[in-house]
């Protein structure tokens, strides 16, 4: 393979010593990939690198030290970018989950947003780097938002409550009940969020004035987010004589075309205006045809521009990177997935993945070179997208039951697509080493890796089944209507199980007393008790709340009653249906939640550190935690490490 001209750029840069350079790295880049599963038996990063296949991370061996860091429990984006970016567990970083319930406050709703930056009780790097009077820019990193830092540049947090979040949507025909009703909650974002799916039924064309020759009655569909509407003309261009629509033109007001799709295609970007709490906020949007059949049936997709000025600070921030870098599509689908219940969504996946690359690669010199950080703390959600999808992991990992589902030519046609994604993040990679000087340390690691998922765990419909827990599900949606007052135990994301036996309803406490600790034993025992039909008991531990800072690192009044975990293979499931079953196979392939992943290889992601002070072509000789990141970072730059950090300095780093 031809070694990458940024790699031999990287290389002059790093070799040539500067006069005026120091010591101690001055400055840092630190690249998070999200998801990014890295361990010595399949998913051989580092081996592919030696290969040649990832020139820069091998650039980054090479010159600097590397090994597998471990995540925190319970092992998914939040939680572990916590760990990750304060040097701390859970216990005393407070992110205990994304979705968190509390004391005095409803079940039904999340009392602490583990993704808001205020959710955490310890501060970030980026907080401490500005103390140190260090330039920071923050991009697309969870737990960054509302921001916390009052110079320098943070983009778009993710999902921290912060500005005008415009998530990509589908909009899907909406031809029977059964679908829709089946996804139920799972239409919404983190399940309890704003729609990313919509089920929209056709009429008559009115006021339409466009010079479109369709050979079958044309229909007309309206297409509603964010307080604005897109119309849709669906018509039939072949003159077969037959019903055959294989069109849809896209418009602003029904005269104006500013798209005519075929199936698979996209428009282009064009300026848009969304409404959010009454207030206008200019942005963009691109149409895709993702499926369109010859009776009408159809799925669009609607990528919205992810940057605009409620999402960056400072304000002017977003026009300055929409105009250099583009429309930001920062990452696949969303969660939870969208983009898997036909084969036609897979190669929408894939366009969009690559717009998340190019968008990203890009902004790294803009970034680099229009702002002149000392810092940047940088991650992209792709990698996590891909492998906890439908249609990669479940094929390429023999630890799922469906590995055996396809042939030798489609397993390696899947490797190459899992690897091209890698090969991407070097590509990343690449383009930091070339826009940093050899005093910044660079680092590249990941929050957690993915599993198979072979089966999904119903722990509602366990709890429902036994009488602990009462429901109804709408008739439409299929979103379920919980009967609080009269349940006694449910599960809430992604490990808890809350209790009372005087019922849920109202702002939640905790129980106590003879008949809690009953209720509580008893729950414990039909959760360890539970078997699939192969006598495999899915559930690995059951730990009560008060023993979840000596067990599991977890703070105590941010947790269930009961903290579950699930092996790996398995994976629980928070939603409700008909038939009360307590196993499902689920559509996506991959998943990370709830596993104790110390001990588990697809749960390890990479740690690549070079810079100043640090060892060249090392090895680390033990997996590290990843609360040891930040303590060595800090350390190599000479900088305080904050009391409140447990994590400790890899001494095998150091010169």
């Amino acid at each position: 393979m031809k070694k990458s001209i940024i790699c031999i750029f990287a290389l002059l840069l790093f070799s040539v010593s500067s006069s005026f350079s120091q010591e101690k790295p001055t400055k840092l880049y630190w690249f998070i990939p999200d998801g990014l599963r890295a361990e010595p038996d399949l998913f051989k990063l580092f081996d592919w690198a030696e290969k040649g296949y990832l020139p820069n991370i091998k650039y980054m061996m090479d010159h600097g030290a590397h090994g597998y860091s471990t995540p925190v429990f319970p092992t998914h984006t939040p939680v572990n970018f916590a760990a990750l970016l304060t040097g701390a567990t859970p216990k005393v970083n407070g992110v205990a989950d994304g979705p968190m319930h509390t004391e005095g406050f409803p079940l039904s709703k999340v009392s602490v947003g583990g993704f808001r930056s205020s959710a955490r009780r310890v501060p970030a790097v980026w907080s401490i780097m500005e103390k140190a009077d260090k330039n920071t820019v923050v991009l697309s990193v969870p737990g960054s938002t509302p921001p916390e830092i009052t110079r320098g540049m943070v983009v778009r947090g993710r999902w921290g409550g912060w500005g005008a979040e415009t998530y990509s949507l589908v909009f899907e025909k909406q031809t029977n009940n059964k679908r829709q009703f089946e996804q139920g909650r799972s239409v919404r974002l983190f399940f309890n969020g704003p729609k990313l799916a919509q089920y929209v039924g056709t009429s008559e064309p009115k006021d339409w004035n466009l010079d479109v020759k369709t050979y079958s009655p044309a229909t007309e569909i309206s297409l509603t987010a964010y307080g604005s509407t897109l119309f849709g003309y669906v018509y039939d261009s072949t003159n077969d004589s037959l019903v055959n629509y294989d069109h849809i033109v896209f418009s602003i007001n029904k005269s104006q075309i500013i798209a005519d799709l075929k199936q698979g295609e996209w428009g282009n970007w064009i300026p848009w205006g969304v409404n959010f709490d009454n207030v206008p906020v200019p942005t963009a949007l691109m149409p895709g045809l993702i499926k369109l059949d010859a009776d009408g049936y159809f799925r669009i997709r609607i990528l919205y521009n992810n940057l605009n000025r409620s999402l960056t600070m400072p304000e002017e921030a977003s026009k300055e990177l929409s105009d250099s870098v583009g429309p930001l599509v920062d990452y696949p689908d969303n969660y939870p997935p969208q983009l898997i219940f036909y084969k036609e969504d897979k190669p929408i996946f894939q366009d969009e993945m690559k717009m998340s690359f190019d968008w990203h690669k890009k902004a790294i010199g803009f970034v680099m070179n229009r702002y002149h950080p000392d810092v940047v703390i940088h991650d992209i959600y792709t990698p996590n997208q891909m492998l906890t999808s439908r249609w990669w992991l479940g094929y390429v990992d023999p630890a799922s039951e469906r590995y055996k589902n396809v042939d030798a030519k489609e397993h390696d046609k899947l490797w190459n697509e899992v690897k091209g994604m890698y090969l991407q993040v070097d590509s990343m990679v690449g383009q930091i080493l070339a826009n940093v000087d050899s005093n910044t340390l660079v680092v590249f690691s990941s929050d957690h890796g993915a599993c198979p998922l072979n089966t999904s765990i119903m722990v509602n419909n366990l709890f429902a089944k036994n009488g602990y827990l009462k429901f109804n599900l709408d008739t439409v949606t299929g979103e379920p209507i919980i009967d609080y007052a009269h349940s006694k135990a449910i599960y809430l994301k992604m490990d808890g199980v809350f209790l009372n036996p005087a019922g849920l309803d109202g702002n939640w406490k905790r129980g106590s007393g003879p008949e809690y600790e009953k209720l509580r034993d008893d729950i414990k025992k039909l959760l360890t008790d539970l078997k699939t039909e192969k006598g495999e008991h899915p559930i690995t531990s059951v730990t009560k709340w008060e023993d979840a800072e000596q067990f599991l690192d977890l703070p105590k009044d941010r947790v269930g009653d009961l903290i579950i975990s699930n092996k790996p293979g398995f994976g629980f499931y928070e939603e409700f249906t008909e038939k009360m079953e307590l196993f499902s196979t689920p559509l996506i392939t991959g998943y990370k939640q709830a596993i104790l992943g110390k001990d588990v290889k697809a749960m390890w992601t990479p740690f690549v550190i070079m810079g100043k002070g640090v060892k060249q072509g090392v090895t680390l000789d033990k997996n590290i935690s990843h609360i040891d990141q930040l303590p060595t970072i800090l350390k190599l730059m000479d900088m305080e490490i904050p009391s409140y950090v447990e994590g400790k300095a890899i001494d095998q780093v150091f010169k």
